[in-house]
């Protein structure tokens, strides 16, 4: 998967690039900034593989973001304005998005990030599949698209895109199919790919712009799973 931050001083961009980003299988955000300053920052500390990038910012814009960097990652300008396009490709950028950015326009870019990915790591292959009965068939499920699972009685929906996969199957069940170092329980009627928590604020998680309740017997184990991330 791309590692991937956003970087823009608009909370509706940064909301819009969020859901966007929710539906890319091969994404996954590690957090958003309002300002370049504490962006470069995590960049320093955090490995980083594609950035999102407004230009227009207060004290340090994107451009001078970009140039302050040692070793960037990749990076996808976002922009309302095309007179930095020239500039934006000299400095051999992925892809340069003027708002407003639809989700067609969006997708394009990251595949480009993605194809990057692929030829420089020819040999990485962080993919994994499990394999789910469903209206009369088997569909091959990537572990790493599976934004959260719900359970409703005897059933379960896997939720990986706009149409989730619903299968006869217990939350029990599809936990011991799945790497245990990366999903958890944390209600009875809910599991969660760790990578994927962007929040946890009073007994629920927010995911791809879902709120998940967490379950009180469920609090410590999520604690003692998450001290060992």
């Amino acid at each position: 998967m791309l590692r991937c931050i956003i970087v823009d001083d608009e909370p509706f961009a940064v909301e819009l690039i969020e859901s966007y980003v929710s539906k890319i299988p091969f994404l996954n955000l590690l957090s958003t900034f309002n300002d370049a300053i504490n962006a470069s920052e995590f960049i320093h500390k955090t490995p980083v593989d594609l950035v999102f990038l407004d230009i227009q910012m207060p004290h340090i814009n994107g451009i001078q973001l970009l140039k302050s960097l040692e070793n960037p990652p990749w990076i996808i300008f976002i922009t309302a304005f095309d007179k930095y396009a020239v500039q934006g490709f000299e400095l051999n950028v992925v892809d340069y998005l003027l708002k407003p950015i639809s989700f067609e326009r969006f997708q394009k870019a990251v595949n480009k990030a993605q194809q990057l990915y692929k030829l420089k790591f020819p040999d990485k292959d962080d993919e994994q599949y499990i394999f789910i009965k469903s209206d009369y068939q088997m569909i091959k499920v990537n572990v790493a698209s599976i934004q959260f699972i719900e359970g409703w009685d005897d059933y379960i929906k896997i939720y990986v895109g706009e149409k989730p996969i619903m299968t006869l199957m217990s939350l029990k069940s599809i936990l011991e199919l799945l790497p245990a170092q990366d999903f958890m329980r944390v209600h009875r009627s809910y599991i969660v790919p760790v990578k994927r928590i962007e929040s946890i604020r009073n007994k629920t998680i927010r995911i791809a712009g879902k709120e998940i309740p967490v379950g009180t017997t469920y609090l410590s184990t999520i604690n003692e799973f998450l001290k060992k991330k």
